[in-house]
């Protein structure tokens, strides 16, 4: 028997308007951005588990506050908590500016596998040792 996460739906039914999806993602890019099918299936897939995810933490809120039914501010304090105690990041601590240029590096490695040139290498971590 599967797990019913929303009343009446499974899990794996559990889905977001495709229609609604595609337009916002329509709308947050520029117009001569096109995006795959493949690619706005996948955000929709993300944003499903996002609202899993937060739902979740939104719910553990609510029940330690011995509530019943989860209020916005349980919402809020879901998002607060989670970003606080690291459960959303990979683990590494990184500064901003480190993030941004892993981002970049990331974004060119695919660039360069969509336009099928060679992928750079990704540059070894300074190691901390060896900084005076």
């Amino acid at each position: 028997m599967e797990p019913m996460d929303i009343v009446g739906k499974s899990k794996e039914d559990a889905s977001l308007p495709k229609a609604t999806m595609t337009k916002i993602i329509k709308e947050m890019l520029p117009p001569d951005v096109r995006v795959a099918r493949d690619a706005q299936d996948l955000l929709i897939e993300c944003c499903v588990e996002f609202i899993n995810l937060i739902s979740s933490e939104s719910n553990e809120v609510c029940n330690r506050e011995d509530k019943r039914t989860i209020a916005p501010e349980h919402v809020l304090k879901a998002l607060e908590d989670s970003l606080k105690g690291g459960k959303w990041s990979n683990g590494a601590e990184m500064t901003e500016e480190e993030a941004v240029a892993e981002q970049q590096r990331m974004f060119a490695e695919a660039r360069a596998r969509m336009n099928g040139g060679a992928v750079a290498p990704k540059q070894p971590d300074p190691d901390p040792s060896l900084e005076s």
